[in-house]
């Protein structure tokens, strides 16, 4: 299933947020969104998961979702958002019971998602035993067990240290290289953007507008840590966003 973003604009009240935002997101992309603060990053992802609607434009769900699909678009949150009284298992579990899954179809996607995120030996561990990462691989499997046509993922990995960070992604490839998932990707970090994104979106400050569209051609397994041509893409990136960036920053402050 493919989404596509048709004119999108918003305003809360006089603040206009978001102006004439068109965009296609292709199933099997990655697709990063990166732009200043205050950009409307987080709230173009709200209109994308239907938590909120538009002043004007309109989100288009195109084609099919995929087979088994029981959410078509489902979140990856920041803060991991896990039941602290529940289990990994529990926590997984959770998303199925919510569609009446229960029994043995419940315990093979549970099997299969624990499996591609390396948690089948912590399916018993509360998340207080577990670091940021592996509360973070949590909130993914869970999202992966409702089989989505596409994860929006906000900030992800924001609140993990930058080692933690580096795991992740390469786990975030290793799972995309295994089974291509379809994700809208809100960051702030340009790194994460060029390891991970098929086509980075940057928005431009308030009201967020697209100012460029850069896509990169390398497969996720084929981008190193020291690539070249990923770090001259970055720089890219950074130039256009530093002047915005840091008015934007100047004009929060001034709030």
């Amino acid at each position: 299933m493919d989404i596509r973003l048709d004119g999108i604009s918003h305003s809360y009240g006089e603040t206009e947020v978001l102006r004439d935002i068109s965009l296609d997101v292709a199933s099997g992309q990655i697709v990063c969104l990166v732009g200043p603060s205050g950009c409307g990053k987080s709230t173009l992802l709200r209109f994308l998961g239907g938590l909120e609607r538009p002043s004007a434009g309109r989100v288009l769900q195109l084609g099919t979702p995929p087979e088994g699909c029981l959410n078509p678009l489902t979140y990856v949150f920041q803060d991991f958002a896990l039941l602290p009284w529940r289990s990994v298992r529990g926590n997984i579990s959770l998303v199925l019971e919510d569609h009446g899954i229960r029994g043995a179809k419940a315990e093979e996607i549970i099997a299969d998602v624990l499996a591609r995120t390396k948690l089948t030996d912590f399916a018993k561990a509360l998340p207080k035993q577990l670091s940021g990462g592996m509360k973070q691989r949590v909130a993914i499997a869970r999202a992966l067990a409702v089989k989505p046509a596409v994860m929006l993922m906000d900030e992800p990995l924001s609140a993990l240290d930058s080692q933690t960070r580096e795991l992740l992604m390469d786990d975030l490839i290793a799972l995309w290289e295994r089974q291509p998932f379809t994700a809208v990707y809100v960051t702030h970090n340009l790194a994460e953007a060029v390891r991970l994104g098929h086509k980075i979106v940057v928005l431009s400050r308030r009201p967020g507008q697209i100012r460029e569209v850069v896509e990169i051609k390398k497969t996720l397994s084929q981008r190193g840590y020291a690539d070249p041509e990923l770090e001259q893409v970055q720089k890219h990136l950074w130039n256009l966003m530093r002047d915005e960036a840091r008015a934007a920053d100047e004009e929060l402050l001034n709030v």
